[in-house]
Parts: C-alpha cells; sequence; structure tokens
C-alpha cells in the first residue's frame, strides 16, 4: 500500500481522492440541519439511512454581522470538508438551503437541499423525503473507492484537551514532529485556540513567513487577553481549569509553553480566521476558541481530514467527521483508557525509555494507517460531535 522513508515515515495512504483537489480520509453522507427547527428531521433521517451521519446546528436564524458570517463559514465549510462524500442539507427556509448548497456544490461533490417551505412546514415528509434523498446517496458513494495518495495530500488539525505536565513534555512535542514531518512532505497543519497562545506569542511570530504575520500572530493574542481584562476575569480557574491545575499546570503562560509546542518548528504561513479554508501547502494558525469542541469543528469547517489530540489525564471527545488520534503520554491514563479513548500510547517517552525521535517514527505510521480506515477508538465508541462557535447574541 505504502512506501517508506528513511526515517521510517509512510509517505502514501489510500484515500477517496475529490474533484476540487482534496482527499477524503472518509467517506460519509451527511445531513446538515443549517437551523434549530429542522434538527429533528434531520436527525431522523440519519436514523434511518445506514451510512450517513448527522450535523444539526441549534442557531441559523436571528444571526447578524460576524456571528453571522462564521456560522455560515462553518456550515458551507463542513458540508465541504473532503471526508464528505455527499451531503443532504435540510434547513427552514428555501433562500438559505439554496444559498448553503450552491456553495457547498463549488466542492463538485452531490448535494441535495430541503427546506420546511418545501412541504409546508410538514417536519415528517421533510424527513421521508431527506431519508429517500440519503439513501439514494449512500447508495451511490458506496461504489467509491480508496486509491493510493501522497501523503502531501493530508491537512491534520491539532488539538490538546485536559492537558498535564506531560503533554507539554512529551505529547505535544510528539505532535510537533508528526506536524514538521507533513509540511515538509508538502501536505497543510493548522493549529488553533488563539488565547492557549497566551505567554508563547512570540515565539510563534519568531516562526512567521513575514514581519506582517507575525504581528498579527501578536495582536491577535493581545485581542483575546483584552477581552479578558475588559470582562474583568481571572483566567485561573478557567484556563488553565481545574484538570489542568491538578496535573501541574499553574498559569495560561505555563500551559501555553507546552501547547505551542503542537506546531513543531517549521515557518507558518498564514493566520486564518476561524473556519476559514488553508490554501497552499504549509503551516497555519488559527485565530479562534480556545474551547476544545468548537476549535475542532472550526479545523473541519477549514478542510482537516485527519486531527492529532494530545490528552493528560484522557479526553473522550472528537470530531464526528473526521478522525481524531488521541495521545497520551500520562502512564495512568495511556494504561487506563488504552482500549476506549487513547490511540497511541506515548508513556514510554516520559518514562525514559523511548527517543520521542523513534516515537514519532511510529505515529506518523499509525496517521497514515488511520488515513487509509483504520478506525480510532473514539469512532469506535461514538464520541464524535461537532460544535458551533458564537461570537454574538441573536437578535
Amino acid at each position: 500500500m505504502a512506501n517508506h522513508d528513511n526515517t521510517g515515515g509512510e509517505e502514501y495512504f489510500l484515500g477517496f481522492p475529490r474533484s476540487d483537489g482534496s482527499c477524503g480520509t472518509r467517506n460519509h453522507v451527511l445531513i446538515l440541519s443549517v437551523a434549530g427547527l429542522t434538527g429533528p428531521a434531520a436527525r431522523r433521517v440519519a436514523r434511518n439511512v445506514q451510512g450517513s451521519l448527522v450535523v444539526s446546528s441549534p442557531y441559523g436564524r436571528c444571526q447578524l454581522g460576524e456571528d453571522a458570517a462564521l456560522h455560515r463559514r462553518t456550515l458551507i465549510g463542513i458540508g465541504r470538508n473532503p471526508n464528505v462524500g455527499a451531503v443532504v442539507l435540510i434547513g427552514a427556509d428555501r433562500p438559505t438551503v439554496q444559498d448553503i448548497v450552491a456553495e457547498i456544490a463549488k466542492s463538485g461533490k452531490p448535494v441535495e437541499g430541503l427546506s420546511l417551505q418545501d412541504v409546508d412546514e410538514d417536519s415528517l415528509e421533510l424527513s421521508m423525503r431527506g431519508i429517500r434523498l440519503a439513501g439514494q446517496l449512500v447508495r451511490a458513494i458506496s461504489a467509491q473507492r480508496r486509491t493510493e495518495l501522497p501523503v502531501a495530500r493530508l491537512f491534520i488539525g491539532l488539538e490538546c484537551g485536559l492537558s498535564d505536565s506531560t503533554s507539554g513534555l512529551v505529547a505535544n512535542p510528539l505532535a510537533g514532529h508528526a506536524s514538521d514531518w507533513l509540511v515538509d512532505r508538502g501536505g497543510r497543519v493548522v493549529i488553533g485556540e488563539t488565547l492557549e497562545w497566551l505567554g508563547a506569542e512570540t515565539i510563534l511570530a519568531a516562526r512567521a513567513g513575514s514581519a506582517e504575520l507575525g504581528e498579527r500572530i501578536v495582536q491577535a493574542v493581545r485581542q483575546r487577553e483584552a477581552d479578558i481584562v475588559k470582562l474583568g476575569v481571572d483566567l485561573t480557574g478557567n484556563n488553565p481549569g481545574p484538570e489542568n491545575i491538578l496535573g501541574g499546570l499553574s498559569t495560561i503562560e505555563e500551559k501555553a509553553l507546552g501547547a505551542v509546542t503542537k506546531a513543531g518548528s517549521r515557518q507558518f504561513r498564514d493566520l486564518v480566521p476561524m473556519s476559514a479554508a488553508c490554501g497552499a501547502p504549509g503551516l497555519y494558525g488559527m485565530d479562534a476558541t480556545s474551547f476544545a469542541p468548537e476549535s475542532m469543528t472550526g479545523f473541519v469547517a477549514s478542510g482537516a481530514n485527519i486531527l492529532l489530540f494530545t490528552t493528560g489525564r484522557g479526553n473522550s471527545l472528537c470530531s464526528l467527521i473526521t478522525p481524531t488520534i488521541k495521545i497520551s503520554a500520562n502512564p495512568s491514563a495511556a494504561t487506563r483508557l488504552s482500549s476506549t479513548q487513547i490511540d497511541f500510547d506515548a508513556s514510554s517517552v516520559f518514562k525514559g525509555l523511548e527517543h520521542i525521535e523513534g516515537a514519532a517514527e511510529k505515529l506518523c505510521r499509525l496517521i497514515v494507517e488511520v488515513a487509509s480506515g483504520t478506525a480510532t477508538c473514539g469512532e469506535i465508541f461514538i464520541e464524535g460531535d461537532e460544535a458551533f462557535a458564537r461570537v454574538g447574541a441573536s437578535i
């Protein structure tokens, strides 16, 4: 299936090429509800069509400004994600559905749209039409086969959750090795959670491809800090949270110095807004929320087809659409959760029994295996979900 380079990292994987040049590591039929009113109908469709999955936004009406723009960008990005082979989009009103369908269709994948207006507000009829369409799409994309593709077609999102001291010492630097490995081969990598760069922003800025980009990285962090100061909030106890503090992380700055090592050592190409696409190959920063579920969905909307999620004590949540590889160097967590949550045990590095370079080679092989179809713990136990971020109130 795949060749190896001289470091042991796989050079090819088996994936689903898409007409827009992206590549899926999975081939889902997505039932996408774009408004809270149609969530129940969308879930009925998914329950009745094997091979489909559902993402339902609880929002979608009465949103304004950047909040509305972010919501629309996220919905379109989720539908365009290369792990989605086809989409049934369900919404309350015809114009909104038509708008998002048209944008997703630009990716070249099959997409069908339904609205409550089409069925005179009959939600059960909406579900029945959705079931028929979804069934047809599942059958159609089931004929697609994986083909050998270069790892340059991979796009990795880097996430962390319930971090402890082992995260910054081993798990995050290990993810950084994988980031460098992929960037060096022409792939794409993105790191987010802007607030968790606080105290380490100048380290990231020093790796920017230009002085202007470096200044944007610093200013993005300062804006998040200013927002916190304006609210009069003490981050301690919130970020880092109680679990982080129990794990040995006392301040946001200490947490940040470990968190940013997930991004490895290569130069940053750009800083993009939440859920925005990352175009050319390279390493990206995403100016986005520091809440892991929303952050992961931002990566999915950006086009990530693999996620690496480092954790200290354990964190079960995964993306629904993109396979999420859980990594821990905490000996207790890696043992306790070895068959239910942790996909990659890095505790041998923490114990001094293995060099991080050797573990990185194994992790890169696992990335290729998962990209080629090997199931993660999160997929097996259905721990996946997607979360929509808000930056304003509904009016």
